[in-house]
């Protein structure tokens, strides 16, 4: 693999999985998975706002692979309402630990409906050292299954989100600042909407900054 993005088939528990994937040079490189919106409103792991996270990541020198959910693309199966998403993310992230198995640091990142998916798998993989959220719809799903939050990450929205109430991503900020030992960063890009049209750069640095921080801590 000569540290290009190849395509590769995950297999999953409704058949194989469509990714995209880059290996780090690096042994012990960190690894991170990073989920698409939601399938259903025309989601893939193609999204730009995806492709974005994904390439923030292979610039650190991640090894990182973004997964079209089952249904999606090449993948097999079809949509489901989250619970097989999940499971999805799951074997994604079973076949990234598998390939590079000397990881130093394990993240997971998600936009949208994938955001979602990412907290919830989050709290079931005690390996996940930090997570992106980008987007989230705290008015729409209930996050309150982040409690406690295991681990520190960084939330990012839109000033502009047409979908998402400033309130509801407050409440979500003011509940996961006052868990102890943990650090959740809130970032607002002020000219951002809720797919990030034309304001990708600012999120391209908000990204790389948070990544860079907290990669030199492990």
């Amino acid at each position: 693999m000569d540290n290009k993005i190849v395509e590769i088939f995950i297999p999953g528990p409704a058949g194989r999985l469509e990714a995209k994937y880059f290996k780090s040079k690096k042994s012990t490189s960190p690894i991170a998975l990073v989920l698409q919106p939601h399938p259903q409103y025309g989601g893939t792991m193609n999204n730009k706002v995806v492709v974005e996270i994904f390439n923030t990541f292979m610039d650190s020198d991640f090894s990182v692979c973004r997964v079209n959910f089952r249904g999606v693309g090449k993948s097999d199966g079809d949509f489901d309402n989250g619970q097989g998403e999940l499971a999805d993310a799951a074997a994604a992230l079973d076949w990234l630990e598998k390939e590079n198995f000397d990881n130093s640091q394990c993240w997971i990142a998600g936009f949208s409906f994938g955001s979602l998916i990412a907290m919830q798998l989050l709290m079931r993989r005690p390996e996940i050292n930090r997570f992106i959220a980008i987007s989230p719809q705290p008015n729409v799903y209930d996050f309150s299954f982040l409690s406690p939050c295991p681990t520190s990450g960084l939330i990012v929205s839109g000033k502009k989100d047409e979908l998402v109430p400033i309130e509801s991503i407050n409440e979500l900020n003011n509940r996961l600042s006052s868990q102890k030992g943990i650090k959740v960063d809130f970032q607002t890009i002020t000219e951002a909407n809720h797919f990030f049209t034309k304001s990708e750069s600012n999120l391209y640095k908000v990204l790389d900054k948070y990544i860079k921080k907290e990669t030199t801590l492990f």
